[in-house]
């Protein structure tokens, strides 16, 4: 494995019953960058980033991660990866500084290395001035970073955020974007959205996965570049006065008129 590979996933496979969640997907993950996994609910997002985790196995494939194969060596390859749930899942009774402190102690963080991290994860995520706050009275924007927090404890290589922007107002969403892009920076990023405006932003590689198979992986910019590129618009028309060769003339991005249904009336379909 190359040095700077921190993830590699080969010809996964997830079948539930009656359902294949997944079909030999492969990529890698590269060390300090920040990639974005895109597709449409039920694509498969969530199921992919579960079996990174190592939460659900794979029906067949291997995973490899620092190069651990988590089906083998699943304590070792877990302690890279610091994971944040879409939904935030917090212990709404505890306060941030208690719940990251738990979170460190989950994770198999040292006892005396712990405090230390617990401070260093909560100044990186900026929630020293609510730390000794109760996260059940933290705003979502908070509680996301609160999560991070809790990912980011153990120091891992891989951080993955799983729908890290939903739900938040416009000024919490420039926030986490910057948050992301400051992680970016000592961790390799994966994280889970459907909007390519977004990832644009903040990730240097972009997986779109659609019905459980990966279709592209590329940069934001060849993409968006293909998508601009390729993009078609296709309109059926009745044409009842025969207009539509005058039409062609005055529209010259019109690449085609094809005449697919004519009536008795003599009213004509194109598209």
């Amino acid at each position: 494995m190359s040095e700077n590979i921190v993830l590699k996933m080969s010809n996964i496979s997830k079948t539930f019953p009656g359902v294949k969640a997944l079909s030999n997907v492969d990529f890698t993950l590269r060390e300090g960058e920040i990639h974005a996994l895109m597709g449409e609910n039920g694509a498969g997002k969530s199921t992919t980033m579960n079996m990174i985790t190592g939460f659900i196995e794979p029906t067949s494939g291997r995973i490899i991660v620092d190069g651990y194969d988590i089906s083998k060596k699943p304590k070792k390859a877990k302690r890279q990866i610091g994971y944040m749930p879409e939904g935030v899942p917090l212990y709404s009774d505890l306060t941030v500084k208690e719940f990251v402190s738990y979170m460190a102690e989950l994770k198999g963080v040292p006892r005396k290395e712990r405090k230390e991290k617990v401070k260093k994860a909560i100044e990186e995520t900026g929630l020293t001035d609510v730390q000794n706050k109760l996260t059940k009275n933290l705003s979502r924007g908070y509680k996301q970073r609160v999560s991070m927090a809790g990912a980011l404890v153990s120091n891992p290589k891989v951080i993955i955020l799983d729908e890290p922007t939903v739900g938040l107002d416009p000024k919490q969403v420039t926030e986490i974007r910057a948050l992301i892009k400051e992680l970016g920076k000592e961790h390799t990023v994966i994280l889970s959205s459907h909007i390519l405006s977004e990832v644009s932003q903040i990730c240097n590689r972009v997986i779109i996965i659609n019905s459980g198979k990966i279709i592209a992986v590329d940069t934001p910019e060849n993409l968006e570049k293909k998508v601009v590129k390729d993009n078609s618009v296709y309109v059926t028309v009745e044409d009842p006065e025969n207009k539509m060769d005058a039409i062609k003339e005055k529209l010259q991005d019109i690449q085609e008129i094809k005449l697919i249904a004519e009536n008795e009336d003599k009213t004509k379909k194109y598209m």
